[in-house]
């Protein structure tokens, strides 16, 4: 199952709305057959490990890790085709939330005589498919928060630089978090300050992230590296119910893909942007900034995990802090987290935060 878990990773970014799932088919001691979701969520992990299997696969054991799909899709069932191929077990971690599964793939397995085996290295599974429920269950992606900081907190000095708070070897792990995610999300302000390109860089030739913008206003540079780009990396942008005629009709006709959000104390309602991206098939959103973008999301408890690169720099009060204001008056309305994960990278320090 842990090889299965990690074949499904290799989809992560690539598949969505689908859930990158991993399958292993073992014979008799011996892999015979292994696969995972492809780009654009066809085929599924089980197709591509049973096309490899062929004959092999009969009387095997599958270890999928979701619950094989039950309904006629774009392709028909996989519990189906693993029936189809003789396979006499399957072992999956968890039951797909999707109310077209939901249990009906472990039930037509267990109808055709194949034996189910589920709740194997189950967190791992729940950890690794989390954007894929939340956007089942909630509506909404998962969303990974990543801060790069100096030792004070900061993400710019009071004139705004920024490039480069962290070291290279920082830079790439980002690189790499980009990779993984459906979309790269920032403010309008860090669009407008940064120019940012929001695209992978330093790992080939690869499936660039969908780039969301926050903008209430829609104000951000037509002639910027996003619009100049939008026809060839996607470019979303959330704004609100009151932009200007003329700069929607400028944005779509550069190829971006306008989403008309709710608004809430003036500002664009956060659950409201992450419901029209999980609406739109997202499941996990990697949130780089800026400050104001960032708060919003904590406030709402929207933040589902914090990646936070600290540097041995120090900026000072007047610089921009990376979190902006939550209005917070004590301790215990403050936002907590548990550590789940430090190490050096380069020169900075690299750590994971999660919900308690």
């Amino acid at each position: 199952m842990a090889h299965a878990l990690a074949l499904g990773r290799r989809g992560m970014g690539h598949v969505w709305p689908n859930p990158a799932v991993g399958c292993v088919i073992v014979s008799r001691g011996r892999i015979v057959g292994r696969g995972w979701t492809q780009p654009g969520g066809r085929p599924h992990a089980e197709t591509e490990a049973l096309a490899q299997a062929g004959t092999a696969a009969r009387n095997a054991t599958a270890y999928v890790t979701l619950e094989p799909c039950a309904h006629h899709g774009k392709t028909p069932p996989c519990a189906e085709a693993l029936i189809a191929a003789g396979v006499a077990r399957v072992v999956a971690p968890l039951e797909d939330s999707d109310p077209r599964v939901a249990g009906q793939g472990f039930a037509l397995l267990r109808a055709a005589g194949v034996e189910v085996t589920n709740g194997v290295m189950a967190a791992e599974a729940q950890a690794d498919h989390a954007g894929f429920f939340l956007r089942v269950e909630q509506g909404r992606p998962f969303v990974t928060l990543k801060l790069a900081l100096s030792l004070d907190g900061r993400i710019a000095t009071a004139s705004g630089e920024s490039r480069w708070i962290t070291g290279p070897e920082a830079r790439r792990v980002v690189h790499g978090l980009r990779a993984r995610h459906d979309a790269v999300m920032v403010g309008g302000g860090t669009a407008r300050a940064d120019d940012p390109a929001l695209t992978v860089r330093g790992f080939g030739t690869v499936s660039q992230p969908v780039r969301v913008v926050v903008s209430r206003l829609l104000d951000l540079p037509l002639m910027g590296q996003l619009a100049r780009t939008a026809q060839e990396v996607p470019v979303w942008i959330c704004h609100g119910p009151d932009v200007s005629t003329e700069l929607r009709d400028a944005w779509q006709g550069l190829g971006a893909r306008l989403f008309s959000c709710a608004l809430a104390g003036g500002r664009l309602a956060p659950q409201s942007v992450l419901h029209a991206l999980g609406e739109a098939g997202l499941t996990r959103v990697l949130c780089e900034g800026g400050g104001q973008l960032a708060a919003s999301l904590l406030a709402e408890d929207l933040v589902d995990e914090l990646q936070v690169f600290s540097a041995g720099v120090v900026l000072g009060a007047e610089g921009v802090p990376g979190i902006g204001a939550l209005g917070i008056g004590a301790l215990s309305e403050a936002p907590r987290l548990a550590l789940a994960e430090q190490r050096g990278v380069g020169n900075d320090m690299y750590s994971i935060w999660r919900r308690n």
